[in-house]
């Protein structure tokens, strides 16, 4: 029983935490939380090359999909690709800016955590760019008289 006990509470331990009790400031309204999520998405427009890049290929990719007529799954999935690739950048860069804010100095450690946060962009990118290609490849093809 004592094992039992163990797993259970190392897989509650976490959901006991009050971030309130650890946290600078915490947003009970809903709708200033909103308003820190847009900033963070403005930031990224401002601040991140990348995203700028991904904001023009994301709708370069939507008046592709109305061009082909891309039936209602098929958007769904590039959708869902498209999404995966801003989310894996956004913490991306939240993860950029908490090693930054951890630490002065270069530290290994540091290195790897942002390397693999941008090996998960990559990922996303890879995947998308799958995606889009069995979805939007075969009607392109028709569409330009090449198949």
């Amino acid at each position: 029983m004592a094992k039992h006990s163990r797993i259970l509470e190392s897989l509650t331990s976490t959901a006991r935490i009050n971030p309130d009790a650890y946290s600078v400031k915490t947003s009970p309204n809903r709708l200033k939380s909103l308003g820190y999520a847009l900033a963070g998405w403005l930031y990224m427009l401002r601040w991140q090359k990348n995203v700028r890049i991904q904001a023009f290929a994301s709708v370069a990719v939507a008046l592709l999909c109305l061009w082909l007529k891309i039936d209602f799954y098929g958007i769904a999935l590039i959708v869902l690709a498209v999404t995966m690739v801003w989310m894996a950048e956004f913490l991306n860069a939240a993860v950029e800016a908490v090693v930054n804010l951890a630490t002065e100095e270069w530290h290994p450690m540091a290195k790897v955590g942002k390397d693999v946060a941008s090996a998960a962009v990559l990922l996303a990118v890879v995947a998308a760019v799958v995606v889009g290609l069995l979805i939007l490849g075969p009607p392109l093809l028709i569409r330009l008289g090449l198949r």
